[in-house]
């Protein structure tokens, strides 16, 4: 299973965990509460530059910018139609 932080720009991917970490007690919680959820499908749009810290992530119609220690909570697998554009969720 591959980090959201390792995502490549553009690849379409799904949501397989959000970790809890013990020096971000609450992080897994917010995450959960923005819609970062098992089974949701989710994008890095952007990185910034340089040290590619934040993130710019789609999920949904919603898009949010993350830092790269919670992109790291969120572990994601590939989906299928990497090339699909996400609507409102769906490819």
């Amino acid at each position: 299973m591959q980090r959201l932080h390792t995502a490549q720009l553009g690849q379409l991917y799904r949501i397989a965990e959000v970790q809890a970490n013990a020096l971000m007690p609450d992080c897994d919680r917010q995450l959960n509460e923005l819609g970062f959820l098992v089974g949701e499908q989710v994008m890095v749009l952007r990185r910034a530059m340089p040290g590619a810290d934040p993130l710019v992530v789609r999920i949904g119609m919603s898009t949010f910018a993350l830092r790269a220690a919670e992109a790291a909570l969120v572990g994601v697998q590939p989906e299928q139609a990497s090339s699909a554009v996400m609507e409102g969720g769906r490819t």
